[in-house]
């Protein structure tokens, strides 16, 4: 039996949650929960609708936490999302890796 294989993988396993908690507090510490949610419009789009439309290519989450960044106006229609500068370029990359992979499921 690979022991070493196996423990990595287990290892990887048991950080999931960790990084899941360590999103959701982002979220709820920077309000980004009272305009979004999973799977329902609120203010702004559910992540869903934004997972949708950034896909899964190589450079979907880079451009996802700069937008998240730098916010923006019309892309999702009228109201305008504030630019998020409180947030590190880290966070703002964990926000995005977790919405187009976890976050609107």
């Amino acid at each position: 039996m690979h022991k070493i294989p196996t423990l990595a993988v287990a290892c990887g396993l048991l950080s999931l949650p960790l990084a899941h908690a360590d999103v959701t507090k982002l979220l709820q510490s920077n309000a980004c929960t009272a305009c979004h949610q999973p799977a329902a419009r609120v203010v702004g789009p559910s992540w869903q609708e934004v997972a949708q439309r950034y896909g899964d290519g190589s450079k979907s989450a880079e451009q996802l936490a700069a937008s998240i960044k730098s916010g923006g106006s019309g892309s999702w229609g009228t109201v305008p999302m504030p630019p998020q500068t409180q947030l590190s370029d880290a966070d703002a990359s964990s926000i995005a890796e977790w919405i187009l992979t976890t976050g609107h499921q």
